[in-house]
């Protein structure tokens, strides 16, 4: 792994956040859990050291390093805290690159400095009531006015509502009584007929802030929207693949820090005058859950390297999703079996990876859904 993705500047990026994740995230990730209290000091020292804006070019503050890095990042706070970890991957992968992509330079330069330093956060509005894995479905209308975009509708579960500066939702682009179809905008959260929810209580990512939005007659500057009127369905089909390798990587991680865990436990618990790990029963789950995390983590890091070598990696995203998610599923329910009673109390913390382990299969598209996006991608070698 080490040889064939990471160079010396990525190997430096690791130890950094590991450091950090191991001697400033660890210590409170209980209590956060506990009290369901976003890491807001946690956020600010992330940006502090440029985590918030790894993927950002430098041309606008950010650190100007690749996909690989960035994914690497994502597991090394994973392995500790899921919550702290998909804090950092939102606000990158869906607040902070859909303006990269289909920003204009104008947009790129009053907003990328802010979220790449970490002083402003960034969320994506795309899942409604009535449109989570049917996204297309989307029934919030942006209505063209003169120089402004009269939008209503809503969206719900979007990660970091509560404390972000500004949201990129999609919409229905309506002109002259005309539906051209789904575009995007900027908006920023002090914009009048926005309205945030209170944030959603949680099985897992408890720490991590969820909300709903409503939009009432909201005004929006036509100069907000995210390309061209119709390049919405485009903007945010290209931001959930990069963000399915985000939400790999965060089951990569959890998959690690359970199966951590689960190895030290198996050290020091002894039974029958040995240490459990020497039973078969045991020291088997814990080499499948090696192999299943190690197999997770080339898939996510091959697509990740695809990305930035400029490919097309949907189906690599897609497969790195699906299989991360499902090992993370299968590696902590495993990791609380081998703790046994201990995996079931909050103070062994497997039980927090089992219950952070589960949306990974739900968000970014389902297990199935991802399972649709390769069947499709494979059979078209058959055209």
């Amino acid at each position: 792994m080490d040889n064939l993705f990471f160079n010396d500047e990525h190997r430096m990026l690791i130890d950094m956040v590991s450091d950090f994740a191991n001697s400033e995230v660890e210590p409170v990730a209980q209590e956060l859990d506990a009290e369901s209290r976003f890491p807001h000091e946690l956020v600010a020292q992330m940006g502090e050291l440029g985590l918030m804006g790894i993927p950002i070019p430098e041309e606008y503050g950010g650190a100007g390093m690749d996909t690989v890095a960035y994914v690497a990042s994502i597991i090394e706070l994973a392995k500790v805290d899921a919550s702290v970890a998909i804090t950092m991957a939102a606000h990158t992968s869906l607040g902070s690159m859909p303006i990269l992509i289909a920003g204009t330079d104008e947009q790129k330069q009053e907003y990328l400095p802010k979220l790449a330093s970490g002083e402003m956060l960034g969320a994506f509005g795309l899942t409604e009531p009535g449109a989570g894995s049917d996204a297309g479905a989307t029934q919030t209308t942006a209505v063209k006015d003169g120089d402004e975009y009269l939008i209503n509708g809503g969206k719900i579960f979007i990660t970091n509502a509560g404390h972000a500066g500004i949201l990129n939702i999609t919409t229905q682009i309506i002109e002259d009584g005309e539906n051209l179809g789904i575009g995007a905008f900027i908006v920023p959260v002090d914009t009048p007929g926005l309205k945030i929810g209170p944030a959603e209580k949680k099985m897992g990512w408890k720490a991590s802030d969820t909300r709903q939005l409503y939009f009432e007659d909201m005004r929006v500057p036509a100069a907000n929207m995210l390309g061209k009127p119709t390049g919405g369905f485009k903007t945010f089909l290209k931001t959930l693949a990069g963000g399915r390798i985000s939400i790999g990587a965060m089951g990569v991680g959890t998959a690690e820090g359970a199966l951590l865990k689960a190895l030290k436990y198996s050290t020091e618990r002894e039974a029958f005058g040995k240490p459990i790990h020497k039973f078969q029963g045991v020291g088997f789950k814990l080499a499948d859950m090696a192999t299943e995390i190690e197999a997770a983590k080339l898939l996510v890091y091959h697509a990740a390297w695809m990305k930035d070598q400029g490919l097309e990696f949907t189906k690599e995203a897609a497969m790195g999703k699906l299989y991360a998610s499902e090992t993370a599923m299968r590696t902590t329910t495993e990791a609380i079996q081998v703790l046994g009673g201990y995996g079931y109390v909050k103070e062994y913390d497997v039980e927090r990876f089992f219950r952070d382990a589960k949306v990974l299969e739900i968000g970014e598209g389902t297990s199935e859904v991802q399972r649709l996006i390769i069947s499709r991608e494979i059979l078209k070698s058959l055209q």
